[in-house]
């Protein structure tokens, strides 16, 4: 049987700890926009959140200042300097390098940030970042991701049994997609998370609003601390 897993074509292979650091200064840049640019400490505090986060990770503030480094080496973060500011503040920087508009980069945040996940979802989940009318102009931005050079997105091989195609990011290289795709072919063999998952996300959905904009509050505090 041919493998129709995607794969990456420009040698994308951020690690992941590259890949939250670099999701939550995206999505930081949306929504807590007073806030931003991010010190080391906000940083490690949006990537260990314990909602809208998949998985959920337990990142030292070492371990995420490595991380940076190696984005910005890799020209997708910068350190922005501000003579007001007593600790270093960084941002990123693939608005620039991949020519994206407000929509894509929240698409792209949430798949950074989520994994896999359907068009559906993503609208669901994007908006708090950019509010998409309908399923379509979801469709319609990771059509244009995936058309970029390289690509930013795909759409894995639809699972037995699933009615939705599920999208991923391809920054994290070959291994990390073909863990998604087996990933998402052991979940459908086992039945899938079917309407419980489905209602599941529903609630969380529901408590990640209260909860995120407890962390945002808290990262906010802390950088005046």
């Amino acid at each position: 049987m041919q493998d129709t897993t995607p794969t990456t074509e420009a040698g994308f292979d951020l690690d992941p700890a590259e890949i939250r650091v670099l999701g939550v200064l995206i999505e930081k840049s949306f929504i807590t926009p007073d806030a931003y640019p991010l010190s080391v400490n906000a940083i490690t505090t949006g990537c260990n959140q314990l909602t809208a986060r998949e998985p959920v990770m337990s990142l030292s503030e070492t371990e995420v200042q490595d991380a940076v480094d190696r984005l910005i080496a890799r020209r997708l973060v910068s350190k922005r300097d501000q003579q007001s500011a007593r600790v270093a503040k960084y941002e990123h920087l693939v608005r620039l390098r991949h020519s994206l508009p407000p929509a894509e980069q929240a698409v792209l945040a949430i798949l950074l940030l989520r994994g896999a996940q359907t068009a559906g979802e993503l609208r669901q989940r994007c908006e708090r970042l950019h509010r998409f009318d309908d399923v379509a102009a979801v469709d319609a931005v990771l059509e244009h991701l995936a058309e970029k050079y390289p690509p930013l997105v795909a759409a894995l091989p639809r699972a037995p049994g699933t009615k939705e195609t599920r999208h991923v990011h391809l920054l994290g290289g070959d291994a990390a997609v073909q863990e998604m795709a087996e990933a998402q072919s052991a979940g459908a063999g086992s039945g899938g998370r079917g309407r419980i998952g489905e209602l599941e996300d529903e609630v969380r959905r529901l408590r990640e609003e209260l909860d995120a904009l407890r962390g945002e509050f808290a990262a906010f505090r802390k950088q005046f601390d």
